[in-house]
């Protein structure tokens, strides 16, 4: 079964064959670590963890390089720092940590590598001395700028002339540059900030380079596939394969960057763009504490990864029920050993066709229910394909009465345990008064009571 994948550059979907299938490599931009990730940052996190779980299924998990940096430099980091007048570093390793906690909880594997920018100066000075050695870039005034006019196939990304570019843009207009469009490689520091050494003085990096220079150290060139955000692909992105074409001495075209590029689509709030003037920035952090890490993962998959995705309280609602109605079939074969299963064919070719998983979660209910109404002899194969297909995508890998439970601690189990006691005694007594009110004290405590063939079981009702 082939992987295809749809390449922003190319503008078509394409069969996905990597420079080595013996070292795949995956590359997509991370945080900066200032502040808590909000839910639109998470989005690119959970696609590409599924792409990563692909990657890893068709050619072996040892085989996949998955990075992700984190940009450890910048205005933000520099003034949080100077505010709370610590180095920035406190910062960064505060908010680093937080991060990867907040995007463990929504199931995502770590990365392969998670290149520093902190950690990659001698690599980026050394990507920007190629630039400048190669004709690509201009010394002026400390700073060190990228020549656009130098490159012909800048625009081929975004797919925007230099001219459209230019007035779509906000382009930072100074005196030493070139051309207007010309952007920063390298910059003297102000009073206080961070600052290496170069051969251009001291001072710091630009976004971009930071990303093309730890590309080119970490993974080497090309690499098989560029991943982010919608809003990356200019002028991030379209930078970047500037800059890693042009440091390559002698190659001009940008597949020599990267072979494929792959983009997920903007998340909204309730129809509205997200922004901390309308207030309705999400973060992750406070989200994961009303609701679980997994609910907030399959929302994030319920849309196509390159369509918008509206984030609202029905979509939570509806993404908790499915996941209630998955796990409550794997809860009724709970006595069950489920066989070791491939993945079956029709979730595998779904992601396969770049990575579709609204057509996944079509099919992984259609398992749901053939599990529910297999013969007894193939339920433990029924299972396994449940289960084999829930781990792809990143879910499912609870114990069912975890699932239905989480959150409730080893006192409050006990406590609801001898409640439902007590309630199936007073039935048996035809007591009805009695179970109405254990009922009652049930519900007070935010437990849900589900009557069934084989007697009640319970969950805990989701805080929104």
């Amino acid at each position: 079964m082939k992987l295809k994948l749809q390449d922003t550059l190319k503008r078509e979907k394409r069969d996905f064959i990597p420079r080595d299938p013996e070292r795949v490599t995956l590359y997509v931009c991370g945080p900066t670590v200032y502040n808590h990730a909000h839910i639109g940052n998470a989005r690119p996190v959970v696609v590409f963890d599924v792409l990563f779980r692909l990657l890893r299924e068709i050619y072996g998990a040892d085989q996949v390089v998955y990075a992700r940096n984190i940009t450890d430099v910048d205005d933000k980091i520099n003034q949080k720092a100077m505010d709370e007048g610590v180095d920035i570093s406190v910062i960064t390793n505060r908010y680093a940590d937080i991060y990867a906690a907040d995007m463990a909880a929504l199931g995502a594997l770590r990365p392969t590598l998670e290149p520093r920018v902190t950690a990659n100066m001698a690599a980026i000075v050394s990507q920007i001395a190629a630039l400048v050695k190669n004709g690509h870039a201009y010394e002026a005034e400390g700073h060190v700028l990228f020549d656009v006019a130098s490159y012909k196939a800048y625009g081929a990304l975004s797919n925007r002339s230099l001219e459209d570019m230019i007035a779509g843009a906000r382009v930072e207009v100074a005196p030493y540059k070139k051309n207007a469009q010309d952007f920063v490689l390298w910059k003297p520091s102000k009073a206080g900030e961070p600052r290496w050494d170069s051969p251009w003085g001291e001072g710091r990096p630009g976004w971009h380079i930071e990303c093309s220079a730890m590309i080119e150290a970490n993974l080497g060139l090309p690499i098989d596939i560029h991943g982010g955000g919608h809003d990356l692909i200019f002028p991030h992105h379209e930078n970047e394969i500037a800059q890693g074409v042009c440091a390559q001495h002698g190659h001009k075209h940008e597949d020599a960057y990267a072979r494929y590029w792959m983009h997920n689509g903007f998340l909204t709030m309730d129809a509205e763009k997200m922004s901390k003037s309308l207030g309705n920035v999400l973060l992750v952090h406070d989200l994961i504490k009303a609701y679980p890490g997994e609910v907030v993962r399959l929302a994030l998959l319920s849309a196509h990864y390159r369509a918008p995705l509206d984030w609202n309280e029905g979509l939570l609602t509806q993404t908790r029920k499915r996941l209630d109605g998955l796990y409550e079939a794997l809860r009724k074969v709970a006595d069950i050993a489920a066989v070791a299963a491939e993945v079956p064919y029709g979730v595998a070719e779904a992601l396969c066709d770049d990575l579709n998983t609204p057509k996944v979660l079509a099919e992984l209910s259609s398992l749901a229910r053939a599990l529910e109404t297999a013969q007894p002899e193939d339920k433990a194969l029924r299972k396994g394909e449940l289960l084999a297909a829930g781990a792809l995508l990143g879910i499912l890998q609870q114990d069912p009465e975890d699932w239905f439970r989480g959150g409730a601690g080893d006192d409050l189990s006990a406590k609801v345990e001898a409640l439902l006691a007590a309630r199936k005694t007073a039935r048996a007594e035809k007591n009805w008064a009695e179970a109405d009110r254990i009922r009652d004290e049930l519900n007070a405590l935010d437990v849900e009571v589900m009557d069934g063939p084989q007697g009640a079981s319970w969950k805990l009702k989701v805080k929104a």
